[in-house]
């Protein structure tokens, strides 16, 4: 039994440096699809908004209906639907370059699906397995995820120094060794038993709760603070500070994710407090992000960037654990939940982005105004589109500080 969990848990942990992938490697590919195939800067943040509505769509499934599949067969399908993603998002636009962008979106489909997959088993699966401390156990998990975005974006910006960016699309065949590796420890392997609700009505029952609605406002929040800076970073350093692209995605988006692993890993050997916490990341992530929006010097911006990373890095995992200690009969319905918030938030922040970075580059009054500030009209745009995703950290100030109270009261009552 042990060793069939041992196999499970570097299955689940193959999964998470899966979901890096998806995570990474398009943002990664940005302004090699604009360069390349002329897609406009709507069109690559629509690329990000379909991998999180997919997900989503995955989530609610799952929210609903979890009692209905095979959790199992489910958790090792995942690993090869996100192969096949890999496979189409590399190859549609090595045979077909005129639809290009149509491959993209296929493939995108795809691995999103069995990205969303992972987000709701995987973290139930090792809250399921026997450990002294789950919420460690859980932190541990994420920043598995977060320095699979490390090793991401060093081999891609490897890989292009090398090869070309007119080569991209043998990377993704590359990263399909991750999934292979997942579907290796999951053969033969044995799922932990995870609870579910025994009908669609159970979970209906649930879900009028609005404690558990303000869990997953909490993630809403904290899916868009973290994704939006980790999905934009590097366009935003090559474009608004005017760094290249290997800096770019170095500091950009390495660098993001090198203090988003450090910050949970830091957790799973030392965490404590975790609403406390997450209140502390709120605030920080909101100063973080007026100063990479506001500030005019370039060495402070990149740090801002990469500084969101660490006050971001429990505002998803540290949402999982108030969420499963406040609600522990929901069992995987919970994290599908939660997942489906963080997710619309991960949707909704990196897409506004984009729409404000173009919005802002076509509107007169705007170019106007950044010819006065001394901007390029992408320079301006990126800044304005950060200064916007200042809201959704600061907005969950607020929440945390409910979480907080809350925590307090409960500890007073005993």
């Amino acid at each position: 039994m042990e060793k069939n969990y041992t196999r499970v848990k570097l299955g689940c942990y193959a999964l998470n440096v899966s979901m890096s992938v998806v995570s990474a490697m398009s943002p990664l590919l940005f302004l090699t699809f604009h360069s390349l195939y002329g897609i406009s800067y709507s069109l690559l943040g629509l690329l990000v908004l379909i991998n999180f509505v997919t997900q989503l769509g995955v989530d609610l499934i799952f929210s609903f209906f979890s009692h209905k599949f095979n959790i199992p067969r489910v958790v090792k399908f995942a690993p090869v639907l996100t192969s096949i993603g890999f496979a189409v998002y590399a190859l549609v636009p090595f045979f077909f370059p005129s639809i290009a962008y149509v491959g993209l979106v296929i493939g995108t489909l795809l691995f999103s699906a069995a990205c969303g997959l992972c987000e709701v088993l995987v973290s139930p699966i090792i809250a399921a397995m026997p450990a002294d401390d789950p919420d460690r156990e859980m932190s541990k998990l994420h920043s598995i995820y977060a320095w699979g975005v490390v090793g991401v974006v060093l081999v891609a910006t490897a890989y292009l120094l090398l090869f070309g960016e007119k080569n991209w699309e043998f990377l993704p065949l590359v990263f399909v060794l991750i999934p292979f590796a997942s579907s290796f420890f999951f053969s033969g392997a044995e799922i932990p038993e995870m609870q579910t609700p025994s009908k669609t009505s159970g979970a209906l029952k649930f879900v009028k709760n609005p404690r558990v609605w303000l869990c997953v406002l909490a993630i809403f929040l904290g899916g868009a603070a973290e994704n939006i800076m980790s999905q934009w970073s590097s366009s935003y350093i090559e474009q608004a500070l005017g760094l290249e692209k290997v800096w770019g995605d170095i500091f950009g988006v390495a660098l993001f994710a090198l203090t988003l692993g450090l910050g949970r890993t830091l957790y799973a050997k030392f965490g404590k407090n975790i609403s406390t916490i997450l209140l502390l990341g709120a605030i920080g992530a909101t100063a973080c992000y007026l100063v990479a929006a506001l500030s005019g010097v370039a060495v402070v911006g990149l740090l801002a960037c990469a500084f969101t990373g660490f006050c971001t890095s429990m505002l998803w995992p540290g949402n999982l654990v108030v969420a499963s200690d406040r609600f522990p009969e929901g069992g995987v319905m919970i994290y599908a939940l939660m997942a489906a918030g963080g997710d619309l938030g991960s949707s909704v922040g990196p897409q506004m982005v984009g729409l404000i970075t173009d919005a802002a580059i076509k509107n007169e009054g705007l170019l106007s105004l950044a010819a006065r500030l001394g901007l390029a009209p992408e320079q301006f745009g990126m800044k304005l589109g950060l200064l916007i995703g200042a809201i959704f950290p600061f907005v969950a100030i607020f929440v945390f500080i409910s979480f907080v109270l809350a925590d307090r009261k409960k500890k007073a009552g005993r």
